[in-house]
C-alpha cells in the first residue's frame, strides 16, 4: 500500500518535464510577416519578395509580404520595432531604415537602433549616376564642368529624403565641390519619369530600378557607385574610375526583427537568411538586376553579430556625410 502511494505521488513529478516541454511552441508556429517599408515595385519590394519566397520554402511556413510605406521607411520599421518579439514579424531593412535615417531625421526618429535586432544581410546594390539624353554631357568630368559653370549648380532628383541615392549624391557633391539642389520624390518611379522628361538634370538610383531605361536609351548612365564595375553595365565606369578618387557607396538590404527575440530563434533566423543570401537562384536573379552579394564573413555569408557590426559602421559613416552636407529633414 505504501509503495503504491509513493508511486502515485511520484507520477506527476515525473511527468513535469514532458509537460513543460510541451508548453514551448515550436518556431515558426504560424505564417510570418515580412514588412517592406516602401511601396510595391522598385528594388526594395523586389528584393523583399524574392527573399520571402525563399524563406517560406526553408521555414515551412508562408512568409507574407506587407508593404507599409511612409516617412522614408520609418513607418514600416517602427511597426516592426513595436511588434511582439516572437520571430513571426520581420523587416526588410534598407540602408535608410537601418542607418541613414537616424542621421537625417535626428530627434524625429520614431525608433532607436537598439529596438531592432540584426538578423542578416541579403544583398548590396550599387547606385548609378544618370542624366537625361538631352543634357550635353557624356562623362562625369563633363558633368562637373557643366555644374561648376552654372551659378546655381544642378538640380538632381532621388527616390526620397534619406534614401541611398540622396546621401550618395550629397557625397558626390562634397567630393567634387559641386553645388547641387535636391528634389526628393516619393519613390524611384516618379523620379525616373521626371529625369527622363528633363525636369531634373541629374539623378541617382539603385541600378535595378534604372536599368531598363538606361538600356533603351531614355537615360544616360555616367558612373556607378560600387567598388567595381557592374556586371550589367560593364561599359559604365565607377565614380572612382571616372575621377572621383576613393568614391564607393552602395545601397543594401537585410533583415531586422523586434529586439528581444529568444536567442535560439534569432540564431535560426540568422542561418536561414544567410542561406537565402547564398541561394543560387536568389543570387542569379539579383545578379541579373545589378546587385552584388554580402561579404561580411570569410565565407561570404552573414551572421546576426556580423550584420550588427556592419549596421553600426554604416550609421557612423552616413552620419558624417549628413553632418557635412546638411541633408536633414527640416
Amino acid at each position: 500500500m505504501m509503495a503504491r502511494r509513493r508511486a502515485l505521488l511520484a507520477a506527476p513529478l515525473l511527468a513535469l518535464p514532458a509537460f513543460a516541454g510541451a508548453e514551448e511552441a515550436p518556431w515558426p508556429s504560424r505564417p510570418l510577416r515580412l514588412v517592406i517599408p516602401f511601396t510595391p515595385a522598385g528594388t526594395t519590394d523586389l528584393t523583399g519578395r524574392l527573399a520571402a519566397e525563399r524563406l517560406s520554402a526553408r521555414l515551412g511556413q508562408p512568409v507574407v509580404v506587407e508593404n507599409r510605406p511612409g516617412a522614408g521607411g520609418n513607418v514600416g520599421a517602427e511597426h516592426v520595432a513595436r511588434a511582439e518579439p516572437d520571430g513571426h514579424t520581420l523587416l526588410l531593412t534598407t540602408i535608410g531604415t537601418g542607418a541613414i535615417n537616424f542621421a537625417v531625421y535626428g530627434d524625429r526618429m520614431p525608433y532607436k537602433p537598439a529596438e531592432l535586432a540584426a538578423v542578416g544581410l541579403l544583398t548590396r546594390v550599387p547606385n548609378v549616376l544618370m542624366v537625361p539624353p538631352g543634357l550635353p554631357v557624356k562623362t562625369v568630368a563633363e558633368l562637373v564642368a557643366l555644374a561648376k559653370g552654372r551659378p546655381g549648380g544642378l538640380i538632381y532628383g532621388t527616390a526620397g529624403i534619406g534614401s541611398s541615392p540622396h546621401v550618395c549624391t550629397e557625397l558626390f557633391g562634397l567630393m567634387t565641390g559641386l553645388t547641387l539642389t535636391h528634389v526628393p520624390y516619393r519613390g524611384s518611379a516618379p523620379m525616373l519619369t521626371e529625369l527622363m522628361a528633363g525636369r531634373v538634370e541629374l539623378g541617382m538610383d539603385n541600378i535595378p530600378s534604372a536599368l531598363p531605361f538606361i538600356r533603351d536609351g531614355r537615360l544616360r548612365a555616367l558612373a556607378t557607385t560600387g567598388a567595381a564595375r557592374s556586371g550589367v553595365l560593364p561599359d559604365v565606369p565607377t565614380l572612382d574610375e571616372a575621377g572621383v578618387a576613393g568614391f564607393e557607396a552602395t545601397a543594401w538590404f537585410g533583415i531586422l526583427a523586434p529586439a528581444g527575440l529568444p536567442a535560439p530563434v534569432l540564431a535560426r533566423l540568422g542561418r536561414e537568411v544567410d542561406a537565402v543570401a547564398q541561394d543560387p537562384a536568389f543570387r542569379a536573379r539579383m545578379g541579373e538586376l545589378g546587385a552584388d552579394l554580402p561579404r561580411l564573413t570569410p565565407d561570404g555569408g552573414s551572421t546576426p553579430a556580423g550584420f550588427e557590426a556592419f549596421l553600426a559602421a554604416e550609421r557612423s559613416r552616413w552620419a558624417e556625410v549628413v553632418r557635412r552636407s546638411g541633408a536633414k529633414v527640416d
